[in-house]
């Protein structure tokens, strides 16, 4: 069995553990950036995070605010050091935020965090880099639900008196857009089964005024059904005329795209390349003008 899917398994199992993602880390290189580390955006003591800063920091770099997942019940900013080598090695500056969980809170105080520390990061760039390059928001399962929230219902963005307007654009990995009625068990109390807010769905929210939107899940998920979720929701915003791509990858699943991110598999999916080539074309809001999506099944490398 390959390093690859050993991974996966190894995953798979233990990810609602704090400490599954460990061994990626463990195979991660520790060049090409440096780390600003347990940074204050609140005053609670899950409102901290992790700023990723390139080694070669440019001018104008874009700067990404990743939001992991977890069912909103788990999850540690430093678990995730894979995803700021990926980007930051890149030239582009990662932050990413740990955010209140259940049992402390339900729907949608997680969605103020998200507001929160994206706000943080507006506000305090300037630390790192002038001029200000682009902004964008990006998230996995969960996380791809709070990147979306922000971007598509601008009520939690203006509880910090900004607007998705600040945004070139957002991305989502294996992400929940529609997920009425609740069936997993773990999410219902989450989000207050059976009498869930219908608004507090992302598919709801899609209009034209969305950022430029990159989705992109694996066909084998099992947990976040990838027609129904990311296929629907890029249909949605193409139709209101939003630069949307999109992609379902061949031989992959809820975990495994995730764990393509790492610097050891890159090479099991063109998941690196359609980011940073995103985030390339979307570096100012005028290339949002044109739509550009791609809903066809994409392949990946198979092990």
């Amino acid at each position: 069995m390959s390093l690859f899917r050993t991974m996966v398994l190894l995953l798979t199992s233990l990810l609602g553990g704090c400490s599954a993602l460990a061994p990626v880390n463990w195979l991660v290189p520790e060049n090409g950036y440096k780390t600003l580390t347990d940074l204050p955006y609140g005053d609670l003591p899950r409102q901290r995070l992790d700023v990723y800063l390139p080694t070669d920091l440019k001018a104008n770099a874009p700067v990404v605010v990743f939001y992991y997942g977890g069912s909103w019940r788990n999850g540690e900013r430093a678990d995730y050091r894979f995803v700021g080598q990926a980007l930051a090695s890149r030239g582009i500056i990662t932050v990413i935020p740990d955010y209140r969980l259940y049992p402390e809170v339900r729907y949608p105080d997680f969605l103020r965090d998200s507001a929160k520390a994206l706000a943080w990061t507006q506000a305090n760039r300037s630390n790192w880099q002038s001029p200000a390059g682009p902004l964008f928001v990006m998230g996995h399962s969960a996380g791809a639900y709070n990147a979306a929230m922000l971007a598509l219902d601008p009520r939690w963005l203006a509880q910090e008196q900004l607007a998705p307007e600040v945004l070139s654009g957002w991305i989502g990995l294996a992400g929940p857009y529609d997920f009425l009625p609740i069936i997993n068990p773990n999410v219902q109390p989450v989000f207050y089964h059976p009498q869930t807010p219908v608004d507090s769905q992302p598919l709801v929210h899609a209009s034209a005024a969305s950022p430029p939107a990159l989705l992109l899940a694996g066909a084998d998920d099992s947990l976040v059904d990838p027609q129904r979720n990311t296929r629907q929701l890029a249909e949605a915003l193409s139709n209101y005329q939003v630069a949307t791509q999109s992609a379902i990858l061949s031989d992959m699943g809820h975990i495994k795209i995730l764990l393509t991110l790492a610097a050891p598999f890159q090479d099991r999916a063109p998941m690196i390349e359609q980011i940073t080539g995103f985030i390339s074309r979307h570096g100012t809001r005028d290339g949002g003008q044109q739509v550009s999506t791609d809903p066809a099944v994409a392949s990946a490398r198979t092990n």
